[in-house]
């Protein structure tokens, strides 16, 4: 498992591009491997487990994490971008068809990803933040999913919200958890965009063929940054940052959030005009 400390604002302003990659960047989904990034902004794991050959187990680590199982003091939030595949939490299974998603509560003590093909593997990327109180493992799948319509095509941001882990849906301690696609003609994400005060958030972008990246705007407000990612490649995101972007084309992405509260509306909205 990797080990992120993140900069703050003024150590931030002194970045190089590769610093920057290497800092809030996280490169994710390759085969027959569970990858961890640990970041210390609110202790969140942001991961991907895609098993083609074998099954993969979500196992705790001595040093990061001084527990004996993954979710021993955690709860975790997975969504599959991939083929078909399950999840067997405890000995029981779940299957997960694509943009299924699974909310493992703490307490649960053994966690394996399986793949239903080794030509079309599920890809399950996960969010974990810690928890205080145990909820039930569910599953939610797409087509069951709350969804919200958002923007337009005219301004270039016709999306759909999808939640799965919120209040009113999932129950979580802190994990708030959903994916957004962008309709055909729209590239914008978050425009206007915000900063979370009290809370920090976790872009995972995909469907993202080809050559095609986002443009993922960074940084304080009168001072942006830019990082450009690709196809499963997730952003971290501290509560002084912007996390907005356009893409070469449409897209989909996950949003993963924890922190002091679970209200999807509470963030600090930036105008337009005050960005630089």
């Amino acid at each position: 498992m990797e080990v992120r400390y993140l900069p703050d604002e003024k150590g931030f302003k002194g970045m190089s591009t590769e610093e920057l990659r290497g800092k809030f960047l996280v490169k994710l989904f390759d085969k027959d491997k569970v990858m961890l990034v640990y970041s210390q902004l609110d202790r969140a794991i942001v991961g991907s487990a895609v098993p083609v050959k074998k099954q993969l187990e979500l196992k705790a680590t001595k040093k990061e994490m001084a527990a004996r199982y993954f979710a021993e003091r955690r709860e975790v939030g997975v969504i599959n971008i991939g083929g078909k595949g399950a999840i067997t939490v405890d000995g029981k299974t779940f299957d997960m068809d694509y943009k299924d998603a699974l909310y493992i509560g703490k307490g649960a003590k053994k966690i394996v990803f399986k793949s239903a093909s080794q030509k079309n593997p599920a890809k399950f990327y996960i969010a974990s933040y810690p928890a205080h109180k145990e909820y039930p493992t569910k599953h939610v799948r797409f087509k069951d999913a709350t969804p919200v319509k958002l923007g337009s095509l005219e301004t270039s941001n016709a999306r759909t919200i999808y939640k799965y882990i919120y209040p009113g849906g999932i129950e979580s301690c802190q994990l708030v958890m959903g994916l957004t696609e962008l309709e055909t003609g729209s590239v914008w994400n978050t425009m206007p965009a915000h900063t979370h005060q009290r809370r920090s958030e976790i872009y995972m972008y995909f469907n993202l063929d080809g050559d095609n990246f986002v443009t993922h705007l960074m940084g304080k407000p009168d001072e942006t940054r830019h990082l450009i990612i690709r196809n499963g490649e997730a952003v971290i995101s501290p509560s002084w940052s912007i996390h907005s972007g356009a893409g070469t084309k449409n897209y989909s992405f996950i949003w993963g959030m924890g922190g002091e509260n679970q209200d999807f509306d509470d963030m600090d909205w930036v105008s337009m005009k005050n960005l630089k």
